[in-house]
């Protein structure tokens, strides 16, 4: 039996609906202690879901709130439990009073992801869609949220089960004929698994090309503001977050260190860095800063190189440049626009050449059509694309195991050493789907949840 868990599923803002979230065996009779139905009946009588009105009160009977009641009996229910939902006025008053109603009658407080990590250990769910649930909540884009319901809805899982499954009858095939020799079984013979394996390792990888998108979609585009002093990098950070989040002055070196925003330019989440000038300097904290400007832009998705349009380019530009050149994703600003331009776009050797004026906002609906080109989904976000770190980890090592095995054919090794690889692959890939997954990852991995989900 599983004890009743209790939780506000709906967050803790003032809201027109708030929604207080029961599971286990007893909690539609621990609900029934705090709930009359304005007819009168019971709610063990209810039936599964439905929307009942009702008094939310508590132990001694005073009236919480007029709400609504649904009941959902297992396994027909998001845990595979017996649930109950209050769906009440949004004051937080109000939930929280019911819920303090709710503990009293015996319910438990619920854990962190706890409603979720029931789904998945009673089989509701698989641990790709398990955990596409707090990146659905999570989702800052569109693109995202569409990906992150897609997994939910079971895409990725549907991609990996019939790997797995061939790496399973691959194995248990080879044990079959060697714990039972005298049965009727069908002669193991590993060539004959040459080709699944190849077209599952070919999946794989094809899976794992997806990631670096999935990462920009999850995470956003990581993008490095970098220039000489004084080209109006802070102005320009400023002006894509919408207010002064960082000091903007005519002394060189007022920036000393990275400082990271978060916007939406266009359809791309940027995570911007505005970097300190990059120059010369005998000055030991700014020096520091300028090291880590250049440390920057060698781990940004994306390079923004802003130079001042009104002023000639000079040496310090030039050396800015070549550090971007190696760069894939880089678009050289030209600002200060409104001053007159004595830089050429020719003159920069980008693919990618802007002119705007950071000061007014001129040219950066022209940066944002130019960033969303660069990073636009080539992969449609259907749930298909692998965003989650702990997965790809897993998938890696899974393809890895399988190339390995795929070389101990053509080398002509035993089959028993052939079958430790795609043992290993098997481990692995049951790690993303939860078949194989210790018992602390996923622990770990339901602490990334709210309360209520």
């Amino acid at each position: 039996m599983s004890h009743t868990i209790a939780a506000v599923s709906t967050g803790s803002q003032v809201s027109a609906i708030g929604i207080i979230r029961l599971s286990g065996d007893d909690c539609i009779a621990v609900a029934d202690k705090v709930f009359t139905l304005n007819n009168q009946r019971s709610l063990l009588a209810a039936a599964d879901r439905r929307l009942y009105l009702g008094v939310l009160h508590d132990k001694q009977g005073r009236a919480i709130d007029q709400c609504m009641a649904v009941v959902s009996r297992g396994p027909h229910s998001y845990t595979g439990e017996d649930t109950v939902e209050f769906h009440c006025h949004g004051s937080p008053a109000v939930l929280a009073a019911g819920l303090e109603a709710l503990y009293l009658a015996g319910a438990k407080p619920a854990k962190r992801g706890e409603f979720t990590k029931r789904a998945f250990l009673s089989g509701k769910l698989d641990l790709t869609q398990a955990e596409a649930v707090i990146d659905l909540i999570e989702a800052d884009t569109a693109d995202a949220a569409a990906n992150a319901a897609g997994q939910v809805g079971g895409v990725l899982q549907k991609k990996l089960a019939p790997i797995y499954d061939d790496l399973v009858n691959l194995c248990s095939h080879f044990h079959a004929v060697l714990d039972y020799p005298d049965e009727d079984i069908e002669d193991f013979g590993l060539q004959n698994y040459s080709g699944s394996l190849k077209g599952n390792a070919r999946q794989l990888y094809n899976l794992l090309k997806t990631y670096s998108q999935g990462r920009i979609l999850k995470q956003g585009v990581s993008a490095a503001i970098v220039g000489k002093p004084n080209v109006g990098k802070s102005s320009l950070l400023n002006a894509l977050a919408g207010y002064d989040r960082v000091i903007v002055t005519d002394i060189p070196g007022t920036t000393r260190d990275t400082v990271e925003e978060t916007v939406m330019l266009g359809s791309t989440r940027l995570r911007l860095l505005d970097t300190a000038g990059i120059r010369e300097t005998a000055d030991t904290v700014e020096s520091i800063g300028v090291e880590r400007s250049r440390q920057a832009i060698e781990d940004a998705d994306l390079v923004l190189f802003v130079c001042d349009g009104s002023r000639e380019l000079t040496q310090e530009d030039y050396d800015i440049i070549d550090l971007c050149s190696e760069k894939e994703n880089a678009i050289a600003l030209i600002n200060k626009a409104d001053l007159g331009s004595r830089v050429d776009p020719s003159d920069l050797p980008f693919m990618m050449v802007v002119s705007i004026c950071a000061k007014n906002g001129e040219g950066l609906d022209q940066l944002a059509d130019a960033v969303d080109a660069l990073f636009e989904n080539k992969t449609p976000c259907d749930g298909s694309i692998l965003t989650n770190a702990r997965q790809y980890d897993a998938c890696r090592r899974a393809y890895e195991a399988m190339l390995n095995a795929l070389q101990g054919l053509q080398l002509g090794l035993t089959p028993d050493a052939v079958l430790t690889d795609v043992e290993e692959a098997m481990e692995a890939m049951g790690e993303v789907t939860g078949a194989t997954v210790r018992e602390d990852i996923t622990a770990r991995i339901f602490e990334r949840f709210c309360v209520g989900k």
